[in-house]
């Protein structure tokens, strides 16, 4: 049922599309902006709700997206060629969400915080490492800008990307035992415990998880922008949550879905789009998203009163 209601929505948003903008929204350009728009962010909203549903919360995704993207774009990893900037992008991302499982998970720090640090330092130090540059994909390395421009049935080879990772994560969290322990340790980490799930290994592993959806989306916007940044990914951290939240997926843990999260997104990116196609101030969009978000958490408390016994 939740599912048919984010479906809802997004059929409300498209004949709003249709209605105010057919010229611009109903073309093959613009369905394609979209997919890419959304295939970026889309990838951290699949890390992000690993780790929400195990009870947790991640804001630095969009820093160590920005860091990863630096980091593989240096002049020395350049040299290695496209595969080993593939590869760097992905290591960086994976071992800052490593760090913040460690810091979690071990380290007993509180989710919030040791997520905040770690956005500030990933910020700081992509900004040191570029000197607050943007560093450009070199013209050897074309293979990473071909994700964008190749397309395949019209669709640019970054969104097959982004529905792999979706099915894929679909597939971990509903078909194999890492999915029903991350329910388990979301939904009460003390029964988890006693059930024998080694419930700190497996929250270190749900932020690793994080931080390898945030050096896959690296790639992504390196082949959208053809750079690396420091400044990408600013706010990143925030629409994932909140596309999360819409799809669903509560903010205690031990509920949710992927699918639900990717409609969430689908229906943040087309909100994006329509005040752009329709010149609206971006301040205007901000305040929109800000209400839905509250809107989806109110419900959410609304549905949990009704079921409690």
């Amino acid at each position: 049922m939740r599912h048919l209601g984010l479906l809802a929505a997004l059929a409300l948003l498209i004949v709003v599309g249709l209605v105010t903008r057919p010229e611009n929204f109903a073309t093959t350009s613009n369905l394609v902006s979209i997919l890419s728009l959304a295939a970026t962010i889309g990838v951290i909203t699949v890390g992000a709700t690993f780790v929400i549903i195990g009870g947790g919360i991640d804001l630095s995704v969009g820093a160590v997206m920005a860091l990863a993207s630096v980091w593989a774009t240096t002049l020395a990893t350049q040299s290695y060629g496209p595969v080993v900037m593939a590869i760097c992008a992905i290591l960086v991302g994976t071992g800052a969400g490593l760090v913040n499982g460690l810091l979690i998970a071990y380290g007993r720090l509180v989710p919030f915080i040791a997520t905040l640090a770690m956005l500030v330092a990933a910020r700081g130090l992509a900004q040191r490492m570029s000197d607050r540059k943007t560093q450009l994909i070199q013209s050897d390395n074309s293979a990473i800008v071909d994700l964008s421009t190749t397309r395949l049935l019209g669709i640019p080879l970054l969104v097959y990307i982004f529905a792999l990772v979706v099915v894929l994560g679909w597939i971990v969290l509903n078909r194999t035992t890492f999915g029903r322990r991350t329910y388990a340790v979301g939904g009460n980490p003390e029964a988890a415990r006693l059930a024998g799930i080694d419930v700190r290994r497996h929250t270190m592993l749900l932020y690793a998880l994080s931080g390898l959806c945030c050096g896959i989306a690296a790639i992504l916007i390196m082949a959208r922008t053809t750079t690396g940044s420091s400044t990408h990914g600013d706010l990143y951290e925030l629409d994932a949550i909140a596309a999360v939240i819409i799809g669903g997926t509560l903010l205690t843990g031990g509920r949710g879905t992927i699918v639900g999260s990717i409609l969430g997104l689908l229906i943040f990116t087309l909100i994006t789009n329509l005040f752009i196609l329709n010149g609206l101030n971006t301040s205007d969009q901000l305040i929109a998203k800000g209400l839905i978000i509250v809107v989806a958490v109110l419900l959410q408390r609304r549905n949990l009163k009704e079921r409690a016994p």
